[in-house]
């Protein structure tokens, strides 16, 4: 392939796949996405390695790189935070590389919400509680399909990863209530999951705002909500003993 692009993780540079950190270490050339990847994944790199910050190119001079790159003969890795099919922009610079051309391969990533789920000790599917997860985002600058709305979202009374929207917190937590969460419902905010200086902010819909107040938290946090935070659950039939399945005959009173 002449391109590969390769999910960094959330930030520990340890949870980077392990097929990603070979790439880095092969790569001549890597593009990368700014303050959302840990820089130190780019000690990876051979010390001759081209390396570019994302963050400050458009999406043309993007493309120019790595076909220039390709050209050249190098080999070009597009580091993107997390995995890169969840709010990466990836679709657009495969789409131009297909025009030229070009070849690639997506390595995926572990995505910054299952970091948050170990970091927050939880799990976002517990029975007869919640069986769903909803990934999503508050609306910005980027709009939101009608149908997708956090208001109607919120009707589910799913367990919901919000990304990208830790700045528009009072628009999420109004939202949500409108959707038909309660006061009571709980939430957590983590900052810069598996991150050394990772934080982790638990309340309610009705104390979140006031919580995150003085904080400073305005970038790379997610928002969890939902009852899976705090409530009571049902074993998982999985391992119950009066639950037979392929692997495993029933206990027999």
């Amino acid at each position: 392939m002449d391109i590969t692009f390769v999910g960094a993780g959330p930030g520990d540079p340890e949870l980077i796949t392990i097929k990603g950190q070979k790439c880095l270490q092969a790569a001549d050339i890597i593009i990368y996405a700014g303050s959302l990847v840990n820089p130190a994944l780019l000690e990876l790199a051979k010390p001759e390695t081209e390396i570019y910050n994302s963050a400050s190119m458009t999406l043309e001079e993007v493309i120019r790189v790595m076909a220039e790159g390709v050209a050249a003969g190098k080999q070009i890795v597009r580091l993107h935070t997390g995995d890169p099919s969840i709010y990466g922009a990836i679709k657009e610079q495969m789409d131009e590389l297909d025009k030229l051309g070009i070849s690639y391969e997506v390595i995926p990533g572990v995505s910054s919400f299952l970091a948050t789920a170990a970091a927050l000790h939880t799990e976002y599917t517990l029975p007869d509680v919640s069986q769903t997860v909803i990934i999503t985002r508050a609306e910005g600058r980027t709009p939101m399909p009608s149908k997708e709305k956090l208001s109607r979202l919120a009707a589910h009374q799913a367990t919901m990863c919000i990304f990208l929207s830790i700045s528009m917190l009072d628009k999420v937590v109004k939202e949500l209530l409108d959707g038909g969460y309660t006061l009571e419902t709980p939430i957590a905010i983590v900052q810069k999951a598996s991150w050394p200086e990772q934080r982790i902010f638990k309340g309610t819909l009705a104390t979140i705002c006031e919580i995150m107040k003085d904080e400073g938290v305005e970038r790379t946090a997610m928002i969890v909500v939902g009852k899976v935070l705090h409530s009571e659950y049902s074993l998982s039939r999985l391992y119950s003993a009066d639950f037979a399945h392929m692997f495993r005959e029933a206990a027999s009173d």
